[in-house]
């Protein structure tokens, strides 16, 4: 990852068509359980700092409600690490997970972590559910998105972190996990113009270079 770049990771979501938090406050989660929060945050910071890791960047003020892209997403390693990068910055994430991920008993701890079930074979209205509670949503909160929709290899990335952003009126915040050069963080402040083709370019040049877990799965070309 070139230096310049202020260096995060990767899913919100409508459970069905009515995500959790649409026209209320969002369940609570690990993020806003303030001494768990305090405790997780200094164990996070610890343990990347003792493994290499260096975290960069920081929210901005004025994009306390954003779509973060998750990329890349090429390893189950990528949730823990995200947490941890979202813990030492501070941030309110809500990520998507598959549904399995939800079963019992592990449901309830999942959501504590910021996680949504989605279930893939029911998302006719995804994109518009998840604007609408990203709007409806009190409080700061970050839908953490991957473009590219799969930890297997593709060359496409999916449009739907995109239409989130724009139908709710919120920036895109590329954030990122390389994990050749042990950095992460969160990087430029996109706004989507509603040129798809264009902004895609543009956002996927931010991505040339970074390396997931499984490097030869993520293609930002």
């Amino acid at each position: 990852m070139p230096a310049a770049r202020a260096p995060g990771t990767a899913f919100v979501a409508a459970r069905q068509s009515q995500p959790p938090g649409h026209g209320r406050r969002m369940p609570l989660t690990i993020f806003e359980t303030p001494l768990v929060n305090r405790a997780m945050r200094a164990l996070s910071v610890a343990f990347l700092r003792l493994n290499g890791w260096t975290v960069h960047g920081s929210l901005p003020p004025d994009a306390p409600k954003c779509v973060m892209i998750a990329a890349p997403h090429t390893s189950n390693w990528d949730l823990p690490y995200t947490l941890m990068v979202a813990f030492a910055l501070r941030l309110h994430i809500r990520w998507m997970g598959k549904a399995s991920l939800f079963r019992f008993p592990f449901g309830p701890v999942m959501r504590w972590l910021g996680g949504i079930a989605v279930d893939r074979s029911r998302t006719n209205n995804l994109v518009t559910a998840s604007a609408e509670a990203l709007k409806a949503a009190q409080g700061p909160v970050q839908l953490v998105v991957p473009p590219e929709g799969t930890r297997g290899k593709t060359r496409h990335w999916k449009t739907g972190f995109y239409f989130i952003a724009l139908e709710a009126g919120v920036p895109i915040i590329l954030a990122y996990m390389d994990y050749a050069k042990k950095e992460s963080g969160l990087g430029p402040v996109f706004r989507p113009s509603g040129d798809v083709e264009a902004d895609l370019a543009e956002i996927k040049r931010f991505y040339a270079g970074v390396k997931g877990r499984n490097a030869d799965q993520f293609e930002a070309g």
